[in-house]
């Protein structure tokens, strides 16, 4: 996550070692800010469960996509579940605490 970050606050870096440091595209070593590099990092720390969550919202929407096949007609039940599923984000943040909707029977 700190190479991610690194690279993400100083867009010349393009290598970075662990114990070298990190350099431009000349070989030259970039003199890092690590007030910078340190916020990105929780920025991305704090990024992962809502990462988590629309993942598993995404493979349940995916899991049901055939009921939107071009032959066939979805039930109200199945379209509010899908909808719910895309909704799910405005109300959760985490997958910790998220109630998913209950899948209609097909």
């Amino acid at each position: 996550m700190r190479h991610e970050a690194i690279y993400a606050t100083h867009p010349n870096v393009v290598t970075v070692d662990d114990t070298a440091g990190a350099f431009d595209a000349n070989g030259n070593q970039v003199v890092l800010d690590e007030s910078l590099v340190s916020a990105k990092q929780a920025e991305l720390k704090a990024a992962i469960p809502m990462k988590l969550l629309r993942a598993e919202r995404n493979q349940r929407l995916a899991n049901t996509d055939w009921w939107a096949s071009s032959d066939l007609t979805m039930t109200a039940e199945q379209t509010a579940y899908r909808q719910a599923l895309r909704d799910i984000t405005d109300t959760y943040t985490s997958l910790d605490d998220v109630v998913w909707p209950e899948e209609p029977n097909v």
